[in-house]
């Protein structure tokens, strides 16, 4: 069967119609004035640069595998890279490989730099630099554990040209924090997609850290790509992340003049990690 490549996104790159997300059982509809909803929108987005800008401070491991599913149900193939993320004296991100086994896949190719997309250096966040792309539309409120979470639907306001941008946009769903209007949560897939290839759709959660960031902890899709050619490929992807901790021994990371440290300190109690599937 043709070899087909696959670039994959973290989550944070994602997108799909909201119709995609129709499993609103547990969603509330809560209803909230326009205003109350701009603020938490501008809120979100604001904390997903300060989420960009720690995330860029802090060293962790990532394991990738993600796997082809053939006839009942089989593994048919297999591609796996774990990692550990450091951090330069320049701030520098660099990659030691901590085991990487010659791939198995047979119907799709998967890069390094492929990988290296979710490892954290191009994280998308849905930034106020690019939040003026996307239409936010609230559709209530979930607990989920001990969360009580705003649930907003994202969309591309008009889809980019792929000759002149190179930027990949999310659309999906976002799951918002209701104390620390962060995101926990998101579900979606990458846009636009270029010829020849397609992107699955992923869901990803996030973990507090440091009492006071979500960073990635789970990236996971069970996926059908259809491609141009009438070829699907069925695939399995899980990559989780651990082991976050502060990359150099002094660094500013929000404009509260707060200076994060190896030191052992005080924190503040974290807001509860949802349980993931």
């Amino acid at each position: 069967m043709k070899r087909t490549k696959i670039i994959l996104f973290a989550l944070l790159v994602l997108c799909v119609s909201a119709s995609a997300f129709a499993q609103n059982a547990n969603i509330v509809k809560k209803d909230l004035s326009q205003a109350e909803i701009d603020r938490i929108i501008k809120a979100f987005t604001a904390n997903e640069t300060q989420f960009r800008n720690a995330l860029n401070s802090y060293n962790f491991n990532r394991s990738a595998n993600i796997s082809t599913v053939g006839m009942g149900g089989q593994i048919s193939g297999t591609y796996r890279r774990d990692s550990a993320l450091t951090l330069t004296e320049d701030g520098r991100r660099l990659e030691k490989i901590l085991f990487a086994p010659v791939s198995t896949l047979k119907e799709l190719t998967v890069s390094e730099a492929d990988i290296d997309n979710f490892s954290g250096v191009d994280q998308f966040a849905i930034e106020p630099a690019v939040a003026a792309n996307y239409n936010f539309t609230y559709v209530g409120k979930e607990k989920i554990d001990e969360l009580n979470l705003y649930v907003f639907d994202v969309s591309l306001k008009a889809m980019p040209d792929l000759k002149r941008v190179k930027q990949r946009f999310f659309g999906g769903r976002v799951w918002v924090d209701d104390q620390d209007l962060m995101i926990v949560k998101t579900k979606g897939k990458a846009f636009p997609v270029p010829k020849g290839e397609q992107f699955p759709v992923v869901e990803t959660w996030r973990e507090n850290v440091d009492g006071k960031y979500w960073f990635p902890s789970l990236a996971m899709s069970d996926d059908e790509l259809v491609f141009d050619s009438g070829q699907a490929v069925k695939i399995k992807m899980r990559v989780k992340y651990t082991d976050y901790a502060v990359g150099r021994s002094e660094v500013r990371i929000l404009d509260d003049e707060e200076e994060v440290k190896d030191e052992l300190k005080p924190k503040p109690s974290p807001t509860p990690t949802p349980k993931k599937p």
